[in-house]
């Protein structure tokens, strides 16, 4: 070797060097991890306070026990207070595996992904927790656990764990929608949260799902820890049908759910039984299936004015603004306390029927004073990353809050403003417009149901 090549040689080693030093001098990794080529050093870019960063590296291994998948929804990650629920490859970020989870705010710790080829080859990396802002307090909250990784879009089956090589554990959580579709089974889904306390407001229910079958939805999926006996046959009439999908939610064997939303004064570890953590694993276990997704509760309908369904309603919608992801419907509730006079839909054959006969109830109440309108949601859910109860909190697109005269929701439930006479609530009968069909296929599934005998 000449001098001038040796020269050259030697700058360029220092030039590496000095590199490497001001690299690992300016990042949070040891100087190690730019050194060797086992570990993954992509920087992962800084959170909000609600996310906890473990730095990423990866470790493969042959797992050589056999890989099962939990019985139940709600899967506890070993050695620590948080469990997993479901796994989705997420396509909007190269394919890395998003596990909806629930965490303990209040007992953080470093979490590995372990993730799982179909020939049960393993591979480890550290994680991306991300805890939901909404957590309203309460000490369990949803969470995104995002493990990115080579080849994660092919994995089958993945594990959260609080060790970073884990043969011991067997039970790995199926990966779902590893495939991206751009046709769907469904143009509308709807997404009931929660359904517990033994609820058997039977009619309602009934009346509720046959409206929205006239709406235009194909698909309703309900969350169930429990519910009545009525309910109960209703709901596998249902299921038989085809129209709706019952996903098991044992909440309650693992942690005492509070019943409200309001931690002082309800109390509990989780929100609501768990609400948040269905909504979100809703949209995710939906984004490929439904082109659309309501999110909103057991006992209300959002309903078109300017439109007869669902489909010409967000047609409409979607035209006017093309970059909109996220539609809000305010909630207008209609008291149960104050019944239409002339008692046309207080049908005989319904007497024995648990629960509120919607087309009683025609009076809403107005607006209140300086209090904004809680609002629901039609979301594309490939467009929605969290969502929250009356909003989501991150997704791509914008979002919109429809007009009160385009369309609104029909909440018909207690009164929130007590001391109002029927003459200071508006006449609403919009659901009245259904009543020819409406009525006869309540009829037909009540009969179907076992509930309503024929005459």
């Amino acid at each position: 070797m000449d001098n001038s090549t040796f020269k050259i040689l030697l700058a360029l080693t220092c030039i590496s060097l000095t590199s490497t030093l001001i690299l690992a001098y300016k990042s949070s990794y040891p100087l190690f991890q730019y050194m060797t080529t086992s570990y993954n050093s992509q920087k992962i870019p800084d959170v909000s306070n609600s996310t906890m960063l473990i730095k990423d590296s990866e470790y493969a291994f042959c797992n050589t026990c056999k890989i099962t998948e939990p019985l139940n929804l709600i899967t506890p990650i070993k050695d620590s207070k948080h469990f997993m629920v479901s796994a989705f490859i997420d396509h909007r970020l190269d394919g890395a595996i998003r596990v909806i989870s629930i965490i303990n705010r209040n007992s953080l710790q470093p979490l590995y992904c372990v993730y799982c080829s179909a020939e049960q080859v393993c591979k480890t990396v550290h994680t991306e927790v991300q805890i939901h802002r909404d957590h309203l307090g309460f000490q369990f909250h949803v969470s995104d656990v995002i493990c990115k990784g080579r080849h994660t879009q092919n994995a089958t089956h993945v594990l959260i764990s609080t060790k970073h090589s884990d043969n011991s554990t067997t039970e790995y959580l199926p990966i779902k929608k590893r495939v991206r579709i751009n046709t769907f089974k469904y143009n509308f889904t709807v997404c009931i949260s929660n359904l517990f306390g033994n609820y058997n407001n039977v009619l309602q229910f009934a009346q509720t799902m046959e409206m929205y079958k006239l709406l235009g939805v194909q698909h309703v999926v309900i969350y169930k820890t429990n519910c009545g006996p009525d309910l109960e046959k209703l709901l596998k009439h249902y299921e038989t049908e085809g129209i709706l999908e019952i996903v098991p939610w044992p909440i309650d064997q693992f942690l005492n759910p509070s019943s409200g939303w309001n931690f002082k004064e309800h109390k509990g570890d989780v929100h609501y039984y768990g609400q948040l953590v269905t909504l979100n694993e809703c949209i995710y276990r939906h984004m490929y299936q439904s082109k659309y997704i309501l999110l909103n509760d057991i006992d209300e309908i959002i309903m078109p004015y300017k439109h007869t369904s669902l489909p010409s309603l967000m047609e409409d919608l979607q035209s006017a603004y093309p970059r909109v992801s996220v539609f809000l419907f305010e909630s207008h509730i209609f008291p149960t306390t104050q019944f239409e006079e002339s008692g046309k839909f207080k049908q005989a054959e319904w007497n024995n029927i648990p629960g509120v006969n919607i087309m009683e109830h025609i009076y809403r109440e107005p607006d209140r004073k300086n209090i904004y309108n809680p609002t629901k949601m039609i979301v594309n859910p490939r467009k929605v990353q969290q969502t929250s109860v009356h909003t989501t909190l991150q997704n791509y697109g914008y979002i919109h809050r429809v007009a009160f005269h385009v369309s609104r929701m029909v909440h018909v439930r207690e009164p929130m403003q007590v001391n109002l006479s029927k003459e200071q609530l508006f006449v609403d009968k919009r659901v009245w417009d259904f009543e020819q069909k409406l009525i006869p296929n309540v009829d037909r599934t009540l009969k179907l149901s076992g509930l309503l005998r024929p005459h």
